[in-house]
């Protein structure tokens, strides 16, 4: 299930409840999270419509900080452990925000799954995607290469392939 992103609201588009003080904002056609907003004291003096204010003027700040940062990804270099395990939440987690890694046939089973391989780590679908969710609200783009050129940056053409045989490789006639 896809997480719904906070967005700004009308007061008629939300319930608003107070548990002490912070506010839990619940949108009435479930457009939006349920959102838990601490206040403070200052909250039991606050209309609603200064309760949505409140919220709304938190879901614009995070929006204009997101919208001003310049994301680098970060690429653990070639030889250093792109993964590290934790055992108490029994999952491996990505050191960096890039991976270098190569996908597995599981053998002729029909109902195999790929195996992804990182560094020297083998990993499930499940346990792959268990890894994913240290990313839980980002966007992902998968780009794949040939194994052999893991660490280099591919050439990106944004277009429509030629055809169905159109996999990106260009050959030398």
């Amino acid at each position: 299930m896809r997480r719904k992103k906070q967005r700004v609201a009308r007061l008629d588009e939300v319930q608003i409840t107070r548990e002490g003080d912070a506010a839990v904002i619940t949108f009435l056609d479930d457009s939006g999270p349920t959102t838990r907003l601490s206040i403070g004291p200052k909250m039991r003096e606050m209309s609603d419509a200064e309760v949505l204010e409140e919220y709304n003027e938190c879901v614009m700040a995070q929006e204009f900080l997101a919208a001003s940062c310049r994301h680098v990804a970060v690429e653990i270099p070639p030889g250093q452990p792109q993964l590290e395990y934790f055992a108490s939440g029994r999952q491996w987690a990505p050191r960096g925000d890039v991976l270098r890694c190569v996908v597995h046939d599981c053998g002729p089973d029909p109902d195999r799954q790929a195996v992804i391989e990182i560094d020297d780590q083998e990993l499930s679908i499940e346990e792959f995607g268990r890894m994913l969710t240290a990313y839980a609200g980002w966007g992902m783009r998968i780009c794949f290469v040939p194994d052999n050129q893991l660490e280099d940056k591919p050439e990106i053409e944004v277009r429509e392939p030629d055809d169905e045989a159109d996999y990106g490789w260009d050959w030398d006639e």
